[in-house]
């Protein structure tokens, strides 16, 4: 089975334009990302909005392919990047995973997760998840929280505390039940990738502003591995201090 990390990165952020270029450690974020997921993977992409960020990648002797502007998820990014990629290079793809270009600190033992994931051959989507161990995430509606089946599979996503424990004080919830908060790693059998792509938004993500709703109104089977790595991702110029005082600058 072929395998392909695409990272897409584009410059233009609401809050924080140009992160894909700041400097993490010594090297730029997209460098970071890119090394990380080329332990990995033996075929690693940067799909990009912005000649600046694929000067970057070409200079550390990265590969990179432009797309374009207007898509509005990762997701989007990777499927017209897999096309270019596989026209370029005369090869199919079976699995494309989605590297978050804003994750510098991704562990490869997620990354391998993920493709393990593939393992099974009714594998359409997978993803991770972690377990939450404190109120504040339970609460916190930045952090989806997702629940699942017996089978390992997503049965849905959401912002709010999911599932709601009826006769129970708010903060006993983390210490009655195992909730799971959702890492925003994807990885898609390449035409399960390009059918999801061509959905219509659904209500159920525009409800939440979750794109994974999409998938699961329309059918579709979401995998998900466990992982007790945390998800540390630099959205804003605060992001950068936050990691700092961790140690991990």
């Amino acid at each position: 089975m072929d395998f392909i990390a695409i990272i897409p990165a584009r410059y233009a952020s609401t809050r924080f334009p140009g992160k894909p270029l700041i400097n993490i450690n010594g090297k730029t974020m997209v460098h970071n990302v890119y090394l990380q997921a080329c332990k990995v993977f033996e075929t690693v992409y940067v799909a990009t909005d912005d000649e600046r960020i694929l000067n970057e990648v070409l200079s550390f002797g990265g590969k990179a392919v432009m797309t374009m502007k207007k898509h509005k998820s990762g997701t989007d990014r990777c499927a017209e990047a897999i096309e270019k990629i596989e026209t370029l290079e005369n090869k199919d793809y079976d699995v494309v995973v989605n590297v978050q270009g804003d994750e510098p600190f991704i562990k490869t033992e997620q990354l391998n997760e993920i493709k393990s994931s593939f393992k099974l051959k009714k594998t359409q989507i997978a993803t991770l998840i972690k377990p939450i161990n404190n109120k504040d995430d339970i609460f916190n509606p930045n952090k989806p929280k997702v629940v699942i089946s017996n089978k390992n599979e997503a049965i849905y996503f959401s912002r709010s505390p999911i599932p709601f424990l009826r006769g129970q004080k708010d903060n006993k919830w983390v210490s009655k039940h195992l909730y799971y908060k959702h890492i925003g790693l994807y990885g898609y059998r390449k035409d399960i990738l390009k059918e999801i792509t061509k959905l219509y938004t659904s209500p159920l993500e525009k409800a939440e502003s979750l794109e994974q709703l999409r998938w699961l109104e329309n059918g579709y089977k979401i995998k998900v591995g466990f992982t007790e790595h945390e998800s540390i991702s630099i959205d804003t110029p605060r992001d950068i201090e936050k990691i700092r005082q961790v140690g991990l600058l």
